[in-house]
């Protein structure tokens, strides 16, 4: 077999550590990195929150530490990730500039010194202070071959740090209004402020949409997420420049959280970098999924995870760059920051690393090697136990190197996918300003569409409003009140089926009602109109039927007026629930999963691709001839499996959380 280019530069698929030689004795680095040679884990991630050891004081370095450390992890063949350590500015530099420190936008009380993540993205002192720091460590390591690339920051925007209400912020987001829209009528037109007497006098005058008496104006708080992604985009992308003009043969990523929570637009922020990764944590990001709303699938699921969710962020990353990406920090153990922090399930971690390399992960990095005995994440599991004892998680290591050898000789190109599922973050930003109904979330309705497809046993990409959609059989848009002509233009050349659901098109650019009202810009596919929306309570469900069976309606429901469209389902008296012409849909309520799942599988059908629906617990996923199995029930399933499938791992029975890979003709 032809040798294999995976990103990142193995030749094969590889495991790697979170490792941090400042927090333990030096005499112990060497053998961490034999145990960690012997373990089979080929690489290793630093530095990322070590800025007060590089640089205890201003232009006082101190790298000596840090050779040592890697000469030490590449005496044992050890590639190193170098991270940038700008998530954590160092307090001698809080005291120069205390105004890097952010402002919470609820409160407006500044956010201080003590834990991470505190600096303002519109602070151009500390951009110019990270692009410092990131120069010194580029000039210094850009040539070393024994690193391997580079990680940028730590997780932008975690612990809601996307938006600042402080000074900085608010002249910024001054110079960013006038500059998009160059006079102050013009910017009170676009925004409505005539209403509640809200037109600004000059642009020196614009506030940040926080603290008022009520909801601010929509299009202003819309205004506002457009300039504070713009300052984090700005951010990074001078950090990428400055390790980009010394890097030699190093690359750049970046370890994103889900995508939801950057309230950024990740696509754009993916766009410097060579491949993205994800910090995967299963069982922490189930937990604030389900557990106030759906309580018992949160119990059923609170050791593994649920089926689809991390899947979910893992096929968002591959579409990031429309490549194969890392996982950075792979969950090994119970964590500390969320609700409730169970252990996962036994076989569970095997079953993540595998499933993330199934949806295209072509290095998989466990957090942490050797569980911290001070500071903030001191319950926080790694490899090792803080005695350096080994944790539960080592043993599901060794079996997944097992694995990966075992895979070897495969070809194992990134999966392919039949289906898109487009997203924007404008549809988070809509949402979230605009909810109108609870529940009713951007990021939450694309995940019941991708469940439904998941569930059938269907590929999915989640791609860009900018992506070229001719490859795909079926285009979904859950959710995208603001419908740009990029999207209209790549929906009209697809020649897909395409299924709009409900709100899509029902805000212009500047977040008003479009003159011709929703869904707006798509009228001319639906020939429909948008009379009324009504929201209900998340304890009602209204049944509608669709080809003879009876499903429900929930949380969003349209009125519409229908012209030439067929109506192919009918709810609350005979409304129109679902509208087609041509190859185009309209979904004009939230429903059940039972209905995702029976109207998805009909429009493949009729493209004549093949659904399968599976048990509900069970996933699969293909890359290239291979394909993976995973069961996160307690149940043992007896898979359908194609008469000339060649089990590679395990057999035709899939154990209860565990995983079965075969090879197909």
């Amino acid at each position: 077999m032809a040798k294999q280019n995976f990103v990142g530069g193995f030749s094969e698929l590889a495991l790697g550590v979170c490792y941090y030689p400042e927090h333990w004795p030096e005499q112990d680095w060497a053998d961490d990195a034999a145990q960690m040679r012997a373990l089979g884990l080929r690489c290793v991630r630093i530095g990322e929150f070590a800025w007060s050891k590089l640089e205890p004081q201003r232009d006082q370095f101190d790298f000596g530490w840090l050779d040592r450390a890697i000469a030490t992890l590449a005496a044992e063949d050890l590639k190193v990730v170098l991270c940038t350590p700008t998530a954590t500015p160092p307090k001698w530099l809080i005291d120069e500039h205390p105004a890097i420190l952010p402002r919470d936008p609820s409160s407006g009380h500044e956010r201080g010194f003590g834990s991470r993540r505190h600096y303002d993205f519109s602070s151009t002192t500390y951009r110019d202070e990270a692009v410092r720091i990131s120069t010194v460590l580029a000039k210094r390591y850009g040539s070393d071959s024994r690193i391997i690339g580079w990680q940028t920051d730590n997780e932008l925007c975690c612990h809601d740090t996307a938006h600042s209400r402080s000074d900085s912020a608010r002249q910024a987001f001054q110079g960013w209004c006038q500059e998009r829209y160059e006079t102050i009528g013009h910017l009170n037109t676009a925004w409505g402020n005539v209403f509640w007497s809200m037109e600004y006098p000059s642009f020196s005058t614009i506030e940040l949409p926080f603290g008022a008496v009520t909801e601010t104006n929509p299009a202003h708080q819309i205004a506002y997420r457009r300039f504070a992604s713009d300052q984090i985009l700005r951010f990074h992308d001078a950090c990428c420049s400055a390790i980009g003009d010394h890097a030699r043969n190093q690359w750049i990523t970046h370890n994103f959280i889900p995508m939801k929570d950057t309230q950024t637009d990740c696509f754009s922020l993916a766009a410097p970098l060579d491949f993205v990764s994800y910090d995967s944590y299963p069982l922490g990001r189930s937990e604030f999924l389900l557990g106030l709303d759906e309580p018992e699938l949160a119990r059923r699921y609170m050791r593994t995870g649920h089926p689809d969710y991390t899947a979910y962020y893992l096929d968002q990353c591959r579409g990031l760059k429309d490549r194969g990406f890392w996982i950075m920090e792979q969950q090994p153990g119970p964590v500390n920051w969320a609700p409730s922090n169970p252990r996962p399930a036994p076989g569970m971690v095997a079953l993540w690393t595998l499933e993330a390399i199934a949806h295209g992960a072509d290095v998989v990095s466990f957090f942490r090697w050797r569980q911290a005995q001070f500071a903030q994440e001191q319950m926080h599991a790694g490899l090792l136990r803080p005695d350096r004892s080994r944790s539960d998680a080592w043993q599901e290591v060794e079996t997944v190197v097992g694995v990966l050898k075992t895979l070897e000789n495969e070809s194992l190109p990134q999966p392919q996918a039949h289906v898109a599922l487009v997203t924007d973050v404008s549809a988070q930003w809509v949402s979230d300003i605009e909810q109108q109904g609870q529940e009713v979330e951007a990021h939450r309705v694309a995940f019941q569409f991708y469940r439904a497809l998941r569930q059938l046993n269907v590929s999915v990409d989640i791609v860009s409003t900018s992506a070229d959609l001719s490859q795909y059989a079926l285009v979904v848009v859950a959710s995208m009140p603001i419908i740009s002509n990029t999207l209209l233009e790549a929906c009209e050349q697809s020649g897909a089926t395409l299924l709009f659901g409900p709100r899509c098109g029902a805000k212009t650019e500047e977040f008003q009602i479009p003159p011709n009202r929703a869904p707006g810009v798509l009228q001319s596919w639906l020939d429909l109109q948008v009379n009324s929306v009504e929201t209900l309570r998340p304890d009602v469900a209204e049944p509608f039927e669709y080809q003879g069976e009876v499903f429900q309606s929930r949380l969003w429901c349209e009125d519409l007026s229908v012209g030439s469209a067929t109506v192919a389902a009918l709810y609350q008296e005979d409304r129109p629930a679902l509208v087609r012409k041509g190859r185009c849909l309209y979904l004009a309520t939230l429903t059940d999963d039972a209905f995702l799942r029976q109207l998805l599988g009909d429009l493949l059908r009729e493209r004549e691709i093949m659904v399968h629906e599976l048990p509900e617990d069970v996933r699969m996923m293909t890359r290239g001839s291979v394909t993976f199995a995973f069961n996160y029930g307690a149940e043992a399933h007896t898979l359908d499996a194609p008469p000339s499938a060649e089990f590679l791992v395990g057999s035709v029975k899939l154990p209860p959380r565990g995983c079965c890979i075969w090879r197909g003709e």
